[in-house]
């Protein structure tokens, strides 16, 4: 199976029209992949909260049509990152939709975790509710974004429902790039899943980017690692290592906690 992360670069100087369009373009380039990745909120920026209103969206807006005609026009599998979305109540979201090849929507994810603390995301948004998995032809992937990075129980309950293969999508801050690589190969190994882990590249709201998206494999080894500037990181990986790898060790059978009790 053949992956695309598009680390795209979040420049406060290129407006969201314009960001949209160029995001769609290097989507199309990638008609040789099978999976096309964007990272979180790349339409505005992670941190750039004084425009999360201004710019928020409804779940079938501007952001949703161009990314359906992108993946349409690719034929591929597009995990288009995530966009502020104005729910019809008024709630904002950080939400991730899933397109198929031929530009249906297969899936809607909102972040479950919102960071900030007692400010940006935090306050400004409502939390997501439910797991989110997809089904392919390769493999099942489940969905996460950012900050659920830092929550091992959402990955387990992503693995519980079938993913094999764990997609982050993220707007990770430099300052904390060490956490970001630590905690992309914790949850392949603990999961025994791969991890493709797609973050953006450049300064927006004064905050640098990490970049550095990683692919991980279910023994914990970098498949491919981006640097900090834009980029598209392309990796072909074999999706039946996952069984493989839960078959030769298998440690996700001998779970004692977290476990559904017995009828």
């Amino acid at each position: 199976m053949r992956a695309s992360l598009i680390q795209i670069a979040v420049d406060p100087d290129e407006s969201v029209e314009a960001r949209r369009q160029r995001a769609a373009s290097l989507v199309v380039a990638q008609r040789d992949s099978d999976l096309v990745v964007l990272p979180e909120l790349w339409p505005v920026g992670a941190f750039a909260y004084t425009v999360f209103e201004e710019e928020a969206e409804p779940l079938r807006g501007p952001t949703h049509e161009v990314m359906a005609k992108a993946a349409a026009e690719a034929g591929v599998w597009l995990h288009a990152g995530s966009f502020v979305e104005r729910a019809p109540d008024g709630t904002l979201y950080n939400t991730t939709l899933v397109f198929a090849p031929d530009g249906g929507r297969s899936a809607v994810y909102r972040k479950i975790h919102r960071f900030g603390f007692d400010k940006g995301e935090a306050v400004m948004m409502g939390a997501g509710e439910e797991l989110v998995t997809v089904a392919l032809p390769q493999t099942t992937l489940g969905l996460a974004t950012c900050y659920d990075l830092r929550f091992p129980e959402q990955f387990r309950g992503l693995v519980d429902a079938g993913a094999e293969a764990l997609v982050v999508a993220a707007g990770w801050p430099e300052r904390r790039r060490a956490h970001w690589t630590l905690l992309a190969q914790a949850r392949a190994v603990e999961n025994q899943a791969y991890v493709l882990a797609v973050g953006t590249a450049g300064t927006h709201a004064d905050i640098a980017q990490a970049g550095h998206s990683i692919v991980v494999d279910p023994w914990g080894e970098v498949l491919a690692e981006a640097g900090s500037d834009e980029e598209i990181l392309t990796v072909e990986f074999d999706p039946a290592k996952v069984g493989a790898t839960r078959e030769q060790f298998p440690a996700l059978k001998d779970r004692r906690l977290g476990l559904a009790p017995p009828s």
